[in-house]
């Protein structure tokens, strides 16, 4: 009676992956060593160098801070240092506030 609608029938399953679904990994994989060789082994490289440039503090070091200001260590201690910014003038930072040690004899004004 149905002479527009054909019957349906179930087709046979497909032929299984011929490479064990591994290959749907590959490009995950591949993306997670880029990510590693780009991003998080210099990031872990720049974070051991600052903490060995913090480590080697010493009085009479001259430094600037992630805020910008520059000055002389006076003291250091285990987390704080003491930094001569001006004559007579001292404040305390954390030593992780360090960004960089200058070169002897850039800070003349102190």
């Amino acid at each position: 009676m149905s002479v527009f609608i054909s019957n349906a029938y179930a087709q046979a399953a497909a032929g299984g992956d011929p490479t064990g679904g591994l290959m749907g990994l590959a490009p995950l994989v591949l993306m997670f060593i880029v990510l590693w060789f780009l991003m998080i082994r210099p990031q872990m490289k720049r974070a051991k160098e600052h903490k060995t440039m913090v480590s080697a503090l010493a009085k009479g070091d001259e430094v600037v801070t992630q805020g910008g200001i520059a000055g002389r260590v006076t003291k250091v201690g285990d987390a704080y240092l003491n930094l001569e910014i001006a004559d007579n003038v001292t404040i305390v930072v954390q030593n992780q506030a360090v960004v960089t040690v200058l070169p002897k004899g850039t800070l003349k004004t102190l």
